[in-house]
């Protein structure tokens, strides 16, 4: 009553593998250019940054977040002020985000002596 093993069991194979794919895709959702939920607009060009800007986003609410932390109200100039005036600022603003507040976020930036703003797009 002896048994040969003439084939593969591959059923544990196909257990690991969907594990993987699981852990995969768990992670890759984490992967992303910023950890603030925004929808950005889209532009037909686009440049790719070497340096590492100080990142400010502003969600469609009008929160205000710099390098992923909140902001308080009013509270960007202190947040800003450590940093030297020739750093790069990268806005990260919602599609929908009301054009005022946007305009007057850049001004804020911009009165402080930061002379390279720019706006992150998706290429469309």
């Amino acid at each position: 009553m002896g048994r040969d093993l003439d084939q593969i069991n591959v059923i544990p194979l196909v257990d690991v593998m969907l594990v993987l794919l699981v852990i995969v895709l768990t992670t890759a959702t984490f992967i992303t250019t910023g950890q603030v939920p925004v929808q950005l607009a889209k532009a037909q060009a686009s440049s790719d940054r070497k340096d590492v800007p100080l990142v400010v986003t502003l969600t469609a609410e009008g929160t205000v977040f710099m390098n992923d932390q909140r902001v308080p109200q009013d509270g960007l100039r202190g947040m800003l002020s450590p940093h030297p005036r020739e750093s790069a600022v990268l806005l990260r603003a919602d599609r929908v985000t009301v054009l005022d507040r946007f305009v007057t976020l850049v001004d804020e930036i911009r009165s402080m002596g930061f002379q390279q703003v720019s706006l992150e797009v998706v290429r469309s």
